[in-house]
């Protein structure tokens, strides 16, 4: 698109084509490669929007500096509210007609913003989902290409295949996002998954590309440890998304639960038993076998059969 189309969008009810919102907490050590993998993109309507989640290291000085310098960065100082609400805020003050989401630890490869909008432009889609690649060298792809049905999605997500990027490496149409960043405080892992899975009952136009967008450091440290609690939160949020298609999902639920179960196990927390037992009580029958085994097994067995799963998945990749 010519710059003076864009222009020409801007004086419409966006003033900018595009809002990059990054989330920002203690992540002094990461930060400034990211603003910078942004800053250098050659698309020129964007604006990056900075949440400081309360950081209590030098993450906040950052991002002041780095605002003062370039005025396309708005930066907000929020007290302590996790990473959605962070997200959410970033979202109630962007502009853009189109959003992105960042992690203040990872990067954008060049002209990742410019292929996402010339597709989404292009293809009118709702959301256009690209591949993400690793500070290994790992290229994560889920080999889907072009449009992809919400419904497959969903269950892949519910199945914890993550065989695709679910929040970054994304552009989402502005009004898709509606309602879908309600998520608990509570919810401290998945929360991604979860706001994906909110935009995708909604039935969306999702075009998925194969170029690799977006740069993710796996395996940082943190300090994020999901408690009984906070399952029983997830997932009383997930089937209060899923419920008003509950036939078409229902199995995908049980499914999640199945795996959510196995997780636990893996890291021998065996009191997750006693809240998964009604599951024992449900039909099962159309969850594949491979699926299901590790549950109807005793749970000391179990754990074995799961960390040789795990062994095996690790050694093919």
């Amino acid at each position: 698109m010519l710059q003076s189309d864009i222009l020409m969008k801007n004086n419409s009810q966006y003033p900018i084509e595009i809002s990059i919102i990054i989330p920002c907490y203690n992540k002094e050590d990461y930060l400034e490669e990211c603003i910078k993998s942004v800053l250098a993109q050659q698309f020129h309507s964007f604006e990056i929007v900075m949440v400081d989640d309360g950081s209590t290291d030098h993450t906040g000085e950052i991002c002041d500096r780095f605002a003062a310098s370039d005025s396309r960065i708005r930066i907000f100082h929020t007290t302590n509210g996790g990473v959605t609400a962070a997200r959410r805020y970033g979202l109630q003050q962007s502009r853009g007609r189109y959003v992105m989401f960042v992690d203040s630890d990872d990067s954008l490869f060049p002209n990742s913003v410019q292929l996402l909008y010339d597709t989404i432009e292009q293809t009118n889609a709702d959301e256009v989902i690209g591949t993400c690649q690793t500070q290994h060298g790992i290229t994560r792809d889920s080999k889907l290409r072009g449009w992809q049905d919400p419904v497959y999605l969903i269950n892949d997500l519910l199945a914890v295949h993550n065989s695709f990027c679910v929040l970054w490496g994304i552009i989402f149409k502005r009004e898709l996002l509606d309602g879908c960043l309600d998520i608990p405080r509570e919810i401290i892992t998945s929360e991604d998954i979860l706001m994906q899975i909110k935009c995708l009952v909604k039935q969306p136009k999702v075009y998925f590309i194969g170029e690799t967008v977006y740069l993710y450091n796996t395996g940082l440290p943190n300090h994020r440890r999901t408690d009984l609690d906070r399952i029983r939160v997830f997932d009383s949020e997930l089937k209060k998304t899923l419920l008003p298609r509950w036939k078409e999902f229902s199995n995908g639920y049980l499914l999640h639960c199945i795996k959510t179960y196995e997780s636990y196990l893996y890291t021998r927390r065996y009191y997750i038993i006693d809240y998964y037992k009604h599951l024992k009580k449900e039909d099962l029958s159309k969850i594949p076998f491979q699926d299901r085994i590790a549950f109807l097994l005793p749970a000391r067995l179990a754990y074995y059969l799961i960390w040789l799963r795990k062994k095996l998945k690790f050694t093919i990749r």
